[in-house]
């Protein structure tokens, strides 16, 4: 899969990645303490949705713009537009009321969140996207911009100083192992940050790929790992992308709660065709609640 962003930037992937993201973010403000984000594969950082690049497919239209489209028009239900208010508003924040534009990447929609103290790592070794991204996140200096491979970055960084953030890997999915790069990168990354969130985006075109990468998550051994999917059509033609997933990490325990409440809206909203969206949301593997003592029998 040949997934180069400037092609895809605000499609219905990066509506539900970002999205996703943004719950993660507004989680970790919460608390006073310092964190650090790393953008294992950081892009060039924001995107321009009248390049040629981004015309040719159109797709941010079928995406941010649908889902803009239905904001303007209130019809969303409450709980998810109060869900969806942080990202939308650093989309607003970047363009001019009624126009959308500009639509921005990771890097751009974390450091809108980005406190004093709290850093950002974003990774990018393309050069032309790592210079593009150098341009638009320059003169900020709680974030550092680094030239390097995105999984040799999951297991460079961590632990970071703060020891608390967020790993995000977002890989181009340009090669087949990159399935496997994913699951094996982070078992590396785990054992050395074991208390870190992680969140993993992936493509979904059919269902072996991403079945047997939560298997292989699985087979890691972590306590706490939530997967979510959107897909916006059935997975019958594998030839184009139906869909995409995150598997969290140390998920904040919000989270399933929000995306509860969340993604079923927008599955209706960025359906390719009416009725065909569905969602899935599970835990691979979740800590056992611990068991009261038991009281001794008289």
């Amino acid at each position: 899969m040949n997934y180069r962003h400037a092609f895809h930037a605000g499609n219905v992937a990066d509506v539900f990645k970002h999205a996703v993201l943004c719950r993660i973010l507004s989680y970790l403000t919460e608390k006073q303490s310092a964190f650090r984000v790393i953008d294992t594969h950081a892009g060039a950082g924001l995107y321009d949705l009248s390049s040629a690049e981004a015309q040719r497919g159109g797709e941010w239209q079928a995406g941010i713009g649908r889902l803009m489209a239905a904001v303007a028009a209130g019809e969303l239900p409450e709980r998810a537009a109060a869900l969806l208010k942080p990202y939308l508003d650093v989309i607003g924040a970047l363009n001019e009321r009624g126009a959308l534009k500009v639509y921005p990447g990771s890097p751009a929609l974390t450091r809108a969140f980005l406190r004093g103290d709290d850093r950002l790592i974003a990774c990018e070794v393309e050069p032309k996207a790592e210079v593009q991204l150098e341009r638009h996140l320059r003169h900020d200096g709680r974030i550092k911009v680094i030239a390097i491979d995105g999984w040799t970055a999951m297991t460079a960084y961590v632990p970071p100083p703060e020891r608390r953030g967020l790993v995000l890997v977002d890989p181009p999915f340009e090669e087949e192992a990159d399935f496997h790069r994913l699951s094996h990168t982070l078992g590396l990354a785990h054992r050395k940050w074991p208390t870190g969130i992680y969140a993993l985006w992936y493509p979904i075109k059919g269902r072996g790929e991403a079945d047997a990468l939560a298997k292989r998550v699985r087979k890691l051994g972590i306590a706490k790992v939530l997967r979510a999917e959107l897909l916006v059509s059935p997975v019958k033609d594998q030839s184009r992308l139906n869909g995409s997933g995150l598997i969290v990490i140390n998920p904040p325990w919000t989270l399933e709660g929000d995306l509860q409440a969340l993604l079923p809206v927008l599955a209706r909203l960025l359906a390719r065709e009416p009725g065909s969206g569905s969602v899935r949301i599970d835990w691979l593997a979740r800590e056992a609640a611990p068991t009261a003592p038991r009281k001794p029998v008289a």
